[in-house]
């Protein structure tokens, strides 16, 4: 499991030109699941986003968490995290776990991060959708589970 986190100051997706999902501030997560991933992989990266010290304290330190800063999450499915580009130009997505399978863990994934009291946005898995992302800082980092 991957999942690209980024700071936000406010952040939203589109599909079909309709506003879905929408935060005003704390986290883009672009998630993606590979053939082996469990709910432990789930845990262990939930556990890691919500403790992960990437705000700014008084002092202007990144010293605070989501939870800290009662911070929102964005979520959005990415299984392009999972491509393979070692061969030609053409990503494959081989690595990637297929979407019937995916959706499930991606369900668990953002429903996990609501039980610890978090404000979970999403777009909608499998769409085409359009991600605008106010990126704050700007801070980036990836996440994997394995």
């Amino acid at each position: 499991m991957k999942v690209v986190v980024q700071r936000s100051l406010n952040s939203k997706v589109s599909v079909d030109n309709k506003i879905v999902g929408e935060i005003d501030f704390g986290l883009v997560l672009l998630v993606g699941f590979t053939l082996s991933d469990t709910e432990d992989d789930i845990d262990y990266l939930i556990n890691k986003i919500i403790n992960l010290r990437i705000f700014n304290d008084e002092d202007g330190i990144m010293n605070k968490s989501l939870i800290d800063v009662n911070g929102s999450v964005l979520s959005i499915s990415q299984f392009t995290l999972y491509a393979d580009t070692k061969k030609g130009n053409r990503p494959s997505y081989i690595n990637a776990l297929k979407s019937s399978e995916a959706i499930k863990l991606y369900e668990i994934f953002n429903n996990k991060l609501r039980n610890k009291n978090i404000k979970v946005e999403t777009g909608i898995f499998g769409a085409d959708m359009l991600v605008n992302i106010n990126n704050d800082g700007p801070v980036t980092i990836l996440l994997e589970s394995r």
